[in-house]
């Protein structure tokens, strides 16, 4: 079966059709700056690239757009082959635990606790909404970042403020990355050998953005990011976990609004911040080489804020069978994954240095006498998607 996993942002639209329960891609692609005359359409498959650079004024017309293609590149015979289409939505609050079939009332659920991600979920609405315009007879799931993260405790998700803010406005701990760390966590137990259900792993998803979560059992324990994305650790332009009373400091001081200041602890701090040069993982470690002194201090600082997570979940997990890095830099910068393990050596954890500089690609990365085993996996979230799409339907 033909199941189409979508990730839909305000000018943007991700998408990967796969062959299912085979798990096999047949076409992906983006679509970006949507809105905009100079929209860019990139589409894989069967060994192909195509690109090209038009007009595409809303979602609803790269949609379309995309079904025409797939017609026209022949990899289904008709758009009647795609018996589902999964969508990305960042924000599920306590309302989802799960992914689930979209209906006019889980739209208004959605919508509903929109305020609490108000760049991510009104753009994956959009997307929903384009593709039940153009596929009116297939059925649509939802699967929410913040699902995987609901078994939490309600002592690792509540915050210690008035409890009113919980009951009255959602305050709490909801955390992201969920489909990463659930397609992760489970890929490390089968590559480690061991059921899930029996398995202590933490994931690293380390990217531009980038958190970190204690699995066990095949369940979030407890996770890095917080009430919006940019608790944490540090990462490309998020400062991750501050002083909260900075913000009204910094308020005062450069006679900012509280929104500026918010601003810049999410487009202007993080790696940008502290090297001054660049929010890029590849530009500050060739800035590391050359010695410069900033850039050294902000990818020590953010490996740092790992180990120190890598050594908390150790003791909520009370163990660890594995520690996982994956997204962008943590599939592909080994020098980030040395230095991490290099502040955990405690811990009994080595590295292999042959395997770690291979970059990109499934492996164990650790020596085979270490306490804990170490892996880089690629994540794949549309794969995810795409399970629970199948699941659904």
């Amino acid at each position: 079966m033909k199941i189409m996993a979508v990730n839909a942002g305000s000018s943007s639209l991700k998408f990967q059709l796969l062959e299912m329960p085979e798990e096999s891609l047949i076409l992906s692609g983006i679509i970006e700056k949507i809105g905009f005359n100079d929209s860019m359409f990139t589409v894989k498959y069967s060994g192909k690239k195509e690109k090209e650079v038009l007009s595409i004024p809303n979602h609803s017309v790269a949609v379309e757009l995309l079904l025409k293609k797939i017609v026209e590149t022949k990899v289904v015979k008709s758009l009647e082959e795609i018996v589902g289409v999964g969508h990305r939505v960042v924000h599920g609050a306590e309302l989802f635990k799960d992914s689930v079939l979209i209906d006019d009332e889980v739209i208004k659920k959605i919508e509903s606790v929109s305020d609490l991600a108000p760049l991510h979920n009104p753009a994956n609405l959009t997307g929903i909404f384009a593709f039940k315009k153009a596929l009116p007879n297939t059925k649509s799931v939802a699967v929410f970042d913040t699902a995987f993260h609901q078994t939490m405790a309600q002592t690792e998700y509540m915050y210690s403020v008035p409890y009113e803010w919980y009951t009255e406005y959602g305050v709490r701990k909801y955390g992201f990355h969920g489909t990463s760390h659930k397609y992760v966590s489970l890929r490390a137990a089968e590559l480690i050998g061991k059921k899930v259900e029996d398995a202590k792993i933490i994931v690293c998803h380390i990217g531009n953005g980038a958190s970190l979560c204690a699995v066990k059992g095949g369940k979030s324990i407890d996770t890095s990011m917080g009430f919006t994305p940019l608790s944490g650790i540090a990462m490309g332009t998020r400062s991750g976990d501050i002083d909260p009373a900075i913000v009204q400091y910094i308020s005062q001081k450069e006679n900012k609004t509280l929104d500026q200041v918010v601003s810049d602890l999410n487009k202007k701090s993080g790696y940008l911040g502290l090297s001054g040069l660049s929010s890029d993982s590849r530009d500050l470690w060739e800035a590391v080489g050359k010695g410069d002194k900033r850039s050294i201090l902000a990818v020590e600082k953010q490996a740092k804020m790992i180990a120190d997570y890598i050594g908390a979940y150790f003791l909520v997990l009370n163990g660890c069978d594995a520690i996982c890095f994956t997204a962008g830099i943590g599939e592909n910068a080994s020098e980030t994954r040395a230095l991490v393990v290099e502040k955990i050596k405690a811990l009994g954890v080595k590295l292999d240095p042959i395997q770690n500089a291979k970059k990109g690609i499934e492996k164990i990365i650790s020596t085979e006498d270490s306490k804990i085993t170490v892996l880089s996996i690629p994540t794949n979230e549309e794969v995810m998607i795409a399970r629970d799409t199948l699941r659904l339907i």
